[in-house]
């Protein structure tokens, strides 16, 4: 299977089902009440982590994502259903970012994490909900709200105790294979792993997960070469194992930069807790930068090690050292956790009922009135019924969208806007 770690999709929930517009009738009974229900609530979108998935590879042709509508409500008082929930389900380590503003807003590391991404729209009221003492046969019902939309990108970042890192060629696939009981390619040429390999190292009662990740070049932190795609891929370890080529001419110049693109890359990788390998002690040209890179360690107090992945030398040193210093280091918590149920997702705390309604004066004539509970309930409102201006006038008159277009200077006849809705100011004294 093809390894993708970056995508970016689209998620829409599900419209809530309109309310119904029913009467009651029956033989004997000409003038019975309003019945009519309430619509169903659109279905949410619901990202989940689960184990057994190791990459993004399921969206990259497949990037939109519907849930199910809710249904209409119907007379006799029988309420719409609910629109069918969407599950998707996404690899464990998965960072959830909003695409717009590039804000983490999930981040999915346990299996069963679950982020509500998009929240199904709110059913229709049908106009059984709207009777009462004064008004026992209300001729209108509501629409139900749109379901919510957003664009996501989607980050895997490996979730592996141990990463092993180095230039190309260095021999960390090899090392990963030697000490694990992972089959991962190796060949005697750079850029041989160019997506990350996974194995698992037994010792006693652990499970040590190791990634070996493409091979890192000058500037990656600039995302030169394999750049991210490399670098992400080690945010998550407790453990750096930096593996060094001893048949390379500068050995300790490799080690710098190696420093160097961590440090500029940034998310603490630096500062993790590292092991440095000298790798292919079997040749034998390596014996001197053998020496130089141990000296140069043991005066920094860096722990070294020398091993010949090829013919297992040095290999049970390297397995028992990784498995102290996991012992040493537990799992630090994920950066981002997941929000709570019932988050809204559409910006900060929900608007006020009473806050003042916003009079814009706009350029080409006319007005827009401003407030996020006033759009959204004349949004509700279907003007094909019989009511729907009566029920829109005690809409404006309780949230003195009157008072505040006078105030802007509006006129009998001026063009307001409210949403999508346009209509004529006609001052109106309505009183209940």
């Amino acid at each position: 299977m093809k390894f993708v770690d970056l995508v970016r999709i689209a998620v829409k929930a599900g419209r809530g089902g309109n309310g119904s517009l029913s009467f009651h009738r029956e033989k004997y009974l000409p003038k019975g009440g309003p019945d009519g229900a309430d619509g169903g609530r659109g279905g949410d979108v619901v990202l989940e982590a689960v184990g057994g998935i190791v990459t993004l590879a399921d969206f990259e042709y497949n990037k939109k994502f519907q849930a199910g509508h809710g249904e209409h409500g119907k007379g006799s008082m029988r309420v719409g259903a609910n629109g069918e929930e969407l599950l998707i389900h996404l690899p464990c380590g998965t960072l959830v970012r909003d695409a717009e503003t590039g804000e983490p807003i999930a981040d999915l590391v346990e299996p069963g994490q679950r982020f509500v991404a998009a929240r199904g729209g709110r059913g229709g009221r049908g106009n059984a909900h709207f009777a009462n003492s004064v008004r026992r046969a209300p001729r209108f019902a509501e629409k139900g709200d749109p379901g919510e939309e957003r664009t996501l990108l989607l980050e895997l970042k490996l979730i592996a105790d141990v990463g092993l890192v180095g230039f190309p060629n260095a021999g960390k696939t090899s090392i990963l294979a030697a000490v694990s009981g992972a089959k991962p390619k190796i060949a005697g040429y750079p850029f041989t792993t160019l997506s990350p390999n996974l194995g698992v190292l037994a010792v006693d009662d652990q499970r040590i997960v190791i990634a070996d990740v493409p091979g890192l070049i000058e500037g990656a932190h600039d995302n030169k070469g394999l750049g991210h795609h490399f670098l992400r891929h080690v945010e998550r370890t407790r453990l750096l194992v930096h593996v060094i080529d001893l048949a390379e001419n500068d050995v300790l110049k490799n080690w710098e930069t190696l420093l160097h693109e961590f440090k500029a890359y940034g998310a603490d990788l630096l500062t993790r807790p590292c092991l440095v390998v000298g790798n292919k002690t079997d040749l034998p040209e390596t014996g001197e930068n053998a020496r130089l890179l141990t000296r140069e360690m043991e005066k920094t107090g860096q722990k070294c090690l020398l091993v010949s992945a090829k013919d297992g030398d040095g290999i049970p040193n390297l397995i028992e050292a990784i498995a102290g210093m996991v012992r040493a280091h537990p799992r630090p918590s994920p950066p981002v956790s997941p929000p709570k149920e019932g988050l809204c997702l559409k910006g900060g705390p929900r608007s006020r009922g009473m806050e003042s309604v916003r009079v814009i004066r706009l350029t080409g004539g006319g007005f827009r009135a401003e407030h996020a509970n006033l759009e959204k309930t004349v949004r509700r409102i279907d003007f094909d019924q019989e009511d729907a201006l009566m029920k829109l006038a005690r809409v404006l008159k309780r949230l003195k969208v009157e008072e505040a277009l006078e105030a802007a200077g509006a006129l009998k006849g001026d063009k307001i806007y409210i949403g999508d809705v346009e209509f004529d100011f006609v001052p109106d004294k309505i009183t209940r």
